[in-house]
Protein backbone atom coordinates (compact mmCIF):
# COMPACT_ATOMS: atom_id res chain seq x y z
CA UNK A 1 0.00 0.00 0.00
CA UNK A 2 2.94 2.27 0.55
CA UNK A 3 4.91 1.77 -2.89
CA UNK A 4 3.31 4.82 -4.82
CA UNK A 5 3.84 7.20 -1.76
CA UNK A 6 6.50 9.35 -1.93
CA UNK A 7 5.71 11.88 0.77
CA UNK A 8 3.62 13.20 3.95
CA UNK A 9 2.11 16.08 4.69
CA UNK A 10 1.86 16.72 8.34
CA UNK A 11 -0.36 18.36 10.27
CA UNK A 12 0.89 19.78 14.01
CA UNK A 13 -1.22 20.76 16.13
CA UNK A 14 -2.98 17.69 18.11
CA UNK A 15 -0.87 15.44 15.68
CA UNK A 16 2.96 16.02 16.33
CA UNK A 17 2.04 18.38 20.02
CA UNK A 18 -0.50 17.67 22.19
CA UNK A 19 -1.79 21.19 22.28
CA UNK A 20 -5.34 21.59 20.94
CA UNK A 21 -6.60 21.80 24.44
CA UNK A 22 -4.47 24.80 24.84
CA UNK A 23 -5.36 26.44 21.34
CA UNK A 24 -9.38 26.75 22.66
CA UNK A 25 -8.52 28.09 25.71
CA UNK A 26 -6.39 30.70 24.58
CA UNK A 27 -8.80 31.31 21.75
CA UNK A 28 -11.92 31.63 25.11
CA UNK A 29 -9.56 33.70 26.19
CA UNK A 30 -9.30 36.28 23.73
CA UNK A 31 -13.01 36.03 22.91
CA UNK A 32 -13.45 36.74 26.22
CA UNK A 33 -11.13 40.05 26.26
CA UNK A 34 -13.54 41.04 23.65
CA UNK A 35 -16.94 40.80 24.35
CA UNK A 36 -17.64 37.22 23.49
CA UNK A 37 -18.49 34.90 26.29
CA UNK A 38 -18.12 31.88 24.12
CA UNK A 39 -17.47 27.86 26.11
CA UNK A 40 -14.61 26.37 25.94
CA UNK A 41 -17.07 23.29 24.94
CA UNK A 42 -18.09 25.08 21.52
CA UNK A 43 -14.67 26.50 20.89
CA UNK A 44 -12.98 23.02 21.42
CA UNK A 45 -14.79 21.19 18.67
CA UNK A 46 -13.30 24.29 16.13
CA UNK A 47 -9.61 23.71 16.58
CA UNK A 48 -7.84 22.02 13.50
CA UNK A 49 -9.72 25.53 11.60
CA UNK A 50 -7.31 28.59 11.09
CA UNK A 51 -8.77 31.70 12.90
CA UNK A 52 -9.82 32.69 9.53
CA UNK A 53 -12.64 30.01 9.82
CA UNK A 54 -12.73 30.26 13.65
CA UNK A 55 -13.48 33.80 14.14
CA UNK A 56 -16.38 33.83 11.47
CA UNK A 57 -17.89 30.79 13.03
CA UNK A 58 -18.08 31.67 16.40
CA UNK A 59 -18.43 35.62 16.16
CA UNK A 60 -19.87 36.22 12.19
CA UNK A 61 -17.14 39.17 12.06
CA UNK A 62 -14.81 39.15 9.14
CA UNK A 63 -11.18 38.11 10.29
CA UNK A 64 -10.21 40.97 8.69
CA UNK A 65 -11.75 43.45 10.12
CA UNK A 66 -10.08 45.39 13.14
CA UNK A 67 -11.74 42.75 15.68
CA UNK A 68 -10.69 39.85 14.09
CA UNK A 69 -7.33 41.06 13.47
CA UNK A 70 -7.49 41.53 17.65
CA UNK A 71 -8.79 38.47 18.26
CA UNK A 72 -6.33 36.65 16.52
CA UNK A 73 -3.69 38.72 18.29
CA UNK A 74 -5.15 37.71 21.23
CA UNK A 75 -5.28 33.95 20.87
CA UNK A 76 -1.36 34.10 20.10
CA UNK A 77 -0.82 36.30 23.10
CA UNK A 78 -2.66 33.55 25.34
CA UNK A 79 -1.22 30.63 23.57
CA UNK A 80 2.80 31.73 23.81
CA UNK A 81 2.49 31.15 27.18
CA UNK A 82 1.73 27.62 27.36
CA UNK A 83 3.98 26.34 24.75
CA UNK A 84 6.84 25.03 26.97
CA UNK A 85 4.44 23.26 28.93
CA UNK A 86 3.20 21.47 25.74
CA UNK A 87 4.24 17.91 25.13
CA UNK A 88 5.00 15.81 21.81
CA UNK A 89 2.02 13.31 21.12
CA UNK A 90 3.09 9.56 21.57
CA UNK A 91 6.12 9.09 19.21
CA UNK A 92 5.94 12.19 17.03
CA UNK A 93 10.00 12.56 16.98
CA UNK A 94 9.83 9.14 15.83
CA UNK A 95 7.48 9.28 13.21
CA UNK A 96 9.43 12.20 11.30
CA UNK A 97 12.80 10.19 11.87
CA UNK A 98 11.42 6.84 10.53
CA UNK A 99 9.51 8.27 7.26
CA UNK A 100 12.68 9.69 6.26
CA UNK A 101 14.62 6.21 6.85
CA UNK A 102 12.19 5.47 5.03
CA UNK A 103 12.84 8.02 1.77
CA UNK A 104 9.95 9.74 2.19
CA UNK A 105 9.87 13.80 1.32
CA UNK A 106 8.40 15.59 4.67
CA UNK A 107 5.84 19.33 4.95
CA UNK A 108 4.57 20.32 7.76
CA UNK A 109 1.30 21.81 6.59
CA UNK A 110 -0.68 23.45 9.37
CA UNK A 111 -3.55 26.31 10.13
CA UNK A 112 -1.40 27.47 12.55
CA UNK A 113 -0.26 31.36 12.37
CA UNK A 114 3.64 30.95 11.28
CA UNK A 115 5.15 32.46 14.31
CA UNK A 116 3.38 30.37 16.33
CA UNK A 117 4.11 27.02 14.05
CA UNK A 118 7.93 28.26 14.90
CA UNK A 119 7.85 28.28 17.81
CA UNK A 120 6.49 24.73 18.89
CA UNK A 121 8.60 23.25 16.35
CA UNK A 122 11.47 24.56 18.34
CA UNK A 123 10.33 23.28 21.66
CA UNK A 124 9.48 20.00 20.00
CA UNK A 125 13.48 19.50 18.75
CA UNK A 126 11.81 19.34 14.97
CA UNK A 127 13.73 22.85 13.48
CA UNK A 128 14.38 21.00 10.58
CA UNK A 129 10.61 21.04 9.78
CA UNK A 130 11.46 24.63 9.83
CA UNK A 131 12.45 25.24 6.12
CA UNK A 132 9.50 22.62 5.47
CA UNK A 133 6.08 23.81 6.20
CA UNK A 134 3.23 25.74 5.39
CA UNK A 135 1.07 27.54 7.43
CA UNK A 136 -2.28 29.49 7.09
CA UNK A 137 0.26 32.57 7.09
CA UNK A 138 1.33 31.88 3.36
CA UNK A 139 -2.27 31.13 2.04
CA UNK A 140 -5.41 32.32 1.23
CA UNK A 141 -8.25 29.76 3.37
CA UNK A 142 -7.02 27.20 5.86
CA UNK A 143 -8.25 23.80 6.47
CA UNK A 144 -10.71 22.14 5.59
CA UNK A 145 -10.10 24.19 2.41
CA UNK A 146 -7.26 22.67 0.26
CA UNK A 147 -5.03 25.38 -0.27
CA UNK A 148 -2.38 24.30 2.63
CA UNK A 149 -1.67 21.23 0.86
CA UNK A 150 -1.82 22.27 -2.85
CA UNK A 151 1.25 24.51 -1.78
CA UNK A 152 2.71 21.47 0.21
CA UNK A 153 2.16 19.45 -2.94
CA UNK A 154 3.72 21.98 -5.07
CA UNK A 155 6.78 22.23 -2.53
CA UNK A 156 7.31 19.00 -2.66
CA UNK A 157 7.03 18.28 -5.93
CA UNK A 158 4.56 15.21 -5.74
CA UNK A 159 1.82 14.79 -7.41
CA UNK A 160 -1.69 14.64 -5.12
CA UNK A 161 -1.70 10.57 -5.44
CA UNK A 162 2.02 10.24 -4.09
CA UNK A 163 1.40 12.42 -0.84
CA UNK A 164 -0.01 11.06 2.56
CA UNK A 165 -1.92 13.68 4.87
CA UNK A 166 -1.47 12.70 8.57
CA UNK A 167 -3.83 14.66 10.64
CA UNK A 168 -5.99 14.43 13.89
CA UNK A 169 -9.07 16.12 12.86
CA UNK A 170 -12.13 16.13 10.33
CA UNK A 171 -10.63 19.55 8.91
CA UNK A 172 -7.75 17.61 7.77
CA UNK A 173 -9.62 14.71 6.41
CA UNK A 174 -11.88 17.20 4.39
CA UNK A 175 -8.78 19.28 3.00
CA UNK A 176 -6.99 16.24 2.12
CA UNK A 177 -10.39 14.84 0.25
CA UNK A 178 -10.47 18.10 -1.47
CA UNK A 179 -6.76 18.15 -2.69
CA UNK A 180 -6.81 14.56 -4.01
CA UNK A 181 -4.29 12.82 -1.37
CA UNK A 182 -5.13 9.74 0.74
CA UNK A 183 -5.22 10.65 4.72
CA UNK A 184 -4.93 9.01 8.09
CA UNK A 185 -5.53 10.66 11.39
CA UNK A 186 -4.92 10.18 14.85
CA UNK A 187 -6.63 9.80 18.01
CA UNK A 188 -4.44 11.58 20.17
CA UNK A 189 -5.39 15.05 19.35
CA UNK A 190 -8.65 13.87 21.47
CA UNK A 191 -11.21 14.41 18.69
CA UNK A 192 -13.93 11.86 18.26
CA UNK A 193 -15.79 10.36 15.51
CA UNK A 194 -12.64 10.46 12.92
CA UNK A 195 -13.63 9.30 9.27
CA UNK A 196 -11.48 6.85 7.42
CA UNK A 197 -8.58 5.23 8.38
CA UNK A 198 -7.72 5.88 11.88
CA UNK A 199 -4.24 5.23 14.53
CA UNK A 200 -3.76 6.05 18.07
CA UNK A 201 -0.87 7.73 17.32
CA UNK A 202 2.48 8.90 15.53
CA UNK A 203 3.78 5.86 17.24
CA UNK A 204 1.06 3.41 15.88
CA UNK A 205 1.16 4.98 12.64
CA UNK A 206 4.66 4.23 12.20
CA UNK A 207 4.72 0.43 13.45
CA UNK A 208 1.99 -0.33 10.87
CA UNK A 209 4.33 0.99 7.88
CA UNK A 210 7.19 -0.25 9.62
CA UNK A 211 5.64 -3.99 10.02
CA UNK A 212 3.88 -3.74 6.62
CA UNK A 213 0.49 -3.91 8.13
CA UNK A 214 -0.57 -0.12 7.16
CA UNK A 215 -3.54 0.41 5.53
CA UNK A 216 -5.02 -3.35 5.36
Amino acid sequence: MTTSLQAAILDLDGTLIDSNDAHARAWVTSLKRHGFDIPFERVRPLIGMGGDKLIPELTGLDPESETGKALTQGWGDAFKPMIPSLQATPGARELVAGLRELGWKLMLGSSGEDEVVEQELEHLGLEDLKNSRVTSSEVEESKPDADILAVALRKLGVPAGAALMVGDTKYDAEAARRAGVRCVLLRCGGNPDLPGEVYASPADLLGALRSGDWGR
